[in-house]
């Protein structure tokens, strides 16, 4: 078994207040599993209007195929949500 975790810190320029942050980062998170299957939360910066932390988890029989999902799963996030900028992105294979 293989998990793949990765750190995702997002910039959210259009965020005018916490209650759109919220809003924009819960839409995020739900469409995420959906999509995906993936488990995804947000881990820190949860008080900043225009920063985020999200870590997702993916579970894989094999090595390539998490680090695939990792990418699909960063591509995905560029391509449907334009207003949300990844400044960094961190992954770890358990």
């Amino acid at each position: 078994m293989i998990i793949a975790a990765c750190t995702l810190e997002l910039h959210l320029p259009d965020a005018a207040s916490l209650k759109d942050k919220r809003s924009l980062v819960k839409s995020l998170l739900a469409r995420l599993h959906n999509t995906f299957n993936v488990a995804a939360a947000e881990v820190d910066h949860l008080d900043l209007w225009q920063s985020s932390v999200i870590g997702l988890a993916v579970v894989s029989n094999s090595s390539p195929h998490a680090q695939q999902m990792i990418t699909t799963i960063l591509d995905w996030i560029e391509t449907h949500y334009p207003n949300v900028f990844i400044v960094r992105h961190d992954t770890r294979l358990v």
